[in-house]
């Protein structure tokens, strides 16, 4: 048991100290591609260090929640990974306090509280940003249920440990029809949920077209630390269930040894890198979707996801 909750605690400092060097390399990457040199895959290290260390200014119109949404934020992914395999394909301690549904259900609060923030901050951007990004999210969580209702249909269970020990004992079941849309509709969703483009362009700085990022603009000092943090982490636990549940549920420590764990520190490092590539791809192929045609771009993910649901009956 104390071998677990030290593997659990392995599992979140694994997710907090990567998830600021996976924004690098996927930043890196992505200028690297347009032949420019970009900034270093340090750089967002820097950025949270300067943000610790300034002065935090307050609105002056903002209440409680204001001030403690980016700690809800920041603490959401980090609950997560104590449900999801990070690095172990066996269950750890709080394995079975909650499934997928229970991990989307938690960062959709962290999300909830900080669009609550954004309101309660008084700019006139935030609400907008608000507006938007509920209409984007209330979009994606369908599909989401949807997604995790074919992988229960398809593994008999939600719980993410489960998930992915029968992908890896059955290879035609991960071959089969029913698991290729699941990963694709689940891609299409981490790209909307995180911000990315088509859906949004994480780098755009011009108000009228933000989403997602003038969600945080009254933000400064260590709120916008944490703020920016945490959406590091959601970033890469999303990956992580992608790849470590659906996709590619190899390379994780299947012994209690140490050592064995630690290996798979480089492994799951190797698939995220594979990750990046893809989403680089993407992100420098397609051009970011105006407003009202994010909600087509939703509805093929919908639509893959419920044949993916009607196809497992027949293809298993």
């Amino acid at each position: 048991m104390a071998l677990h909750i030290a593997f659990n605690i392995l599992q979140m400092l694994t997710v907090l100290l990567l998830a600021p060097l996976v924004q690098g390399v996927l930043v890196r990457l992505e200028e690297r591609i347009q032949s420019k040199r970009g900034p270093s895959v340090w750089q967002p290290y820097f950025d949270l260090w300067k943000l610790f260390h300034k002065d935090e200014v307050l609105s002056t119109q903002g209440t409680w929640i204001f001030r403690f949404a980016p700690y809800a934020y920041f603490a959401a992914p980090l609950l997560v990974t104590m449900l999801i395999p990070v690095l172990t394909a066996y269950p750890l301690f709080m394995a079975f306090m909650g499934d997928m549904v229970a991990a989307g259900f938690i960062l959709s609060g962290g999300a909830f509280f900080l669009a609550l923030a954004a309101i309660d901050a008084g700019n006139v951007y935030g609400p907008m940003g608000t507006s938007r990004s509920r209409m984007v999210s209330s979009l994606v969580e369908p599909i989401f249920m949807i997604v995790f209702f074919s992988v229960s249909f398809a593994a008999n269970s939600t719980i993410p440990y489960v998930v992915q020990a029968q992908w890896v004992q059955s290879a035609a079941r991960f071959f089969s029809p029913t698991h290729v849309l699941l990963v694709a509709a689940f891609l299409m969703i981490i790209l909307a949920e995180t911000g990315r483009i088509p859906v949004d362009n994480p780098s755009g700085h011009f108000e009228l077209a933000m989403i997602d990022e003038s969600k945080v603009l009254e933000f400064s000092g260590r709120s916008a630390a944490l703020v920016k943090w945490g959406g590091q982490m959601k970033s890469m636990v999303l990956d992580l269930v992608l790849l470590n549940v659906l996709l590619a549920p190899w390379g994780l420590a299947t012994g209690t040894q140490v050592s064995a764990v630690l290996l798979a520190i480089p492994l799951v490092a190797v698939k995220l890198a594979a990750m990046l590539l893809v989403l680089a791809f993407i992100e420098t192929s397609f051009a970011k979707l105006r407003l009202f045609r994010i909600e087509d771009y939703l509805t093929v993910a919908f639509v893959v996801a419920v044949v993916a649901m009607f196809l497992q009956p027949v293809t298993l």
